[in-house]
């Protein structure tokens, strides 16, 4: 047991798994979780798939190798193989080669803030949607409600694949391939298919074990954890400060690597009230990436601590990571309150806007609005939007951190 706790700490340490164990977890990962070896046969299965039917490991035997490849619908690593996933099947299932894709994730291990690079979480519900906008022709399973076979398999991470020969003995785990980028031009080595290739041969595979690199496997016991974030939130203090139209100009002209999704709001308006719960959740979602959500409300000056007192009820305070930008630029909320005309915000901020509000826009790094809103948001509208412009994949630009979640 020491050498296999051992051994996942240092792929923890890979995968971007916190320090911080949540109970009934050691090292981020259950103490039963298994390490497949070399040689050692697959373990079977019995999971639901996307299309409601149950499928079982004796379904893929058969052929001269099977690919178990565990995935998620949240992960921008997993995103990152989407297509040469369906790709790789394409070109081997008449080569005899079998693929059965496993989300081995519970929604309760996903804090919020670890869906910023998608429309799905990893719920049963949302496999079948994000297999079907990927297009995806294999079968996608559900281990979420147990995780019973990420633990048989040591899955790590998402993606983590196993490579088994004809015998269904383990002969590759690790990476798919080496690049976490969706462009194909970035992957250097062809991991997976490489000892695909080398089975179909006959010969050894070169290179066994590799470490696989994405986003941690969100076991069920993440909860206690997310929920101990998430009531932080709704605790942060809340700040409003009035706003000059200068500065508005200033925010709007965006000299920073965020986007900024601003939304003109009053307590007056009811509209405004109405779908602040989604801008919060917006913000929320987006937190790890470069983002940040800026209000400005039309409440008159008396009306400030009214303003103030409804965003702390929205739980709408600053994250520690956007605080952390906000006073690098010098700031101190991302919270205002501008007591000046409709003509002489619409000059500063957008001069499309059409007066009634609520009224918001997405502003790019540099300073163009991207999308724009009038009336009420649609969350699900909002976020395609968002993601449309800031992409669901990491940047080869990114630095690598940024894959640790």
């Amino acid at each position: 047991m020491k050498s296999l706790l051992s051994l996942l700490a240092v792929l923890a340490a890979v995968v971007g798994v916190r320090a911080a164990d949540a109970p009934g977890l050691v090292n981020g990962h259950p103490p039963d979780l298994k390490t497949l070896k070399s040689g050692d046969a697959a373990p079977d299965f019995d999971l639901l798939g996307t299309d409601g039917k149950k499928h079982k490991l004796a379904e893929y035997t058969g052929g001269e190798a099977l690919v178990v490849l565990f995935t998620s619908n949240h992960c921008p690593t997993s995103h990152s193989i989407e297509r040469r996933l369906q790709k790789f099947y394409e070109e081997y299932k008449g080569k005899g080669v079998k693929l059965v894709a496993i989300n081995p994730n519970h929604p309760d291990g996903l804090s919020k803030d670890e869906l910023g690079y998608g429309e799905f979480g990893d719920s049963y519900a949302e496999m079948k949607p994000y297999a079907e906008k990927n297009q995806w022709t294999f079968d996608y399973l559900y281990d979420g409600d147990t995780q019973s076979v990420a633990r048989a398999y040591g899955c790590l991470a998402t993606p983590h694949v196993f490579v088994f020969d004809k015998n269904l003995k383990l002969r590759y785990q690790g990476r798919f391939d080496d690049s976490r980028f969706y462009d194909d031009s970035t992957v250097k080595s062809k991991d997976c298919q490489n000892a695909v290739d080398a089975i179909l041969a006959g010969k050894p595979v070169a290179l066994e074990l590799t470490k696989p690199m994405g986003c941690s496997t969100k076991w069920r016991e993440k909860k206690a954890l997310h929920d101990a974030k998430h009531e932080s939130w709704a605790k942060t203090p809340v700040t409003v400060e009035e706003i000059k139209a200068a500065d508005i100009a200033k925010l709007r002209a965006n000299p920073t690597n965020k986007y900024r999704l601003i939304n003109v709001w009053a307590t007056w308006c009811a509209p405004c009230k109405q779908e602040f719960p989604d801008l919060v959740a917006i913000s929320r979602q987006f937190d790890m990436r470069d983002f940040e959500l800026v209000t400005i409300s039309l409440d008159k000056p008396s009306e400030l601590p009214k303003a103030q007192a409804f965003l702390f009820q929205q739980a709408a305070g600053l994250s520690r990571k956007v605080e952390a930008t906000v006073k690098k630029e010098g700031r101190t909320t991302n919270h205002y309150l501008f007591a000046g005309g409709g003509d002489d915000l619409a000059s500063v901020l957008d001069k499309e806007m059409p007066g009634p509000i609520p009224h918001s826009i997405l502003v790019a790094p540099g300073g163009e609005i991207v999308w724009r809103h009038n009336g009420v948001l649609d969350r699900g509208a909002a976020l395609t939007a968002i993601l449309d412009k800031m992409n669901r994949f990491y940047s080869p630009g990114a630095p690598k951190a940024a894959a640790k979640k």
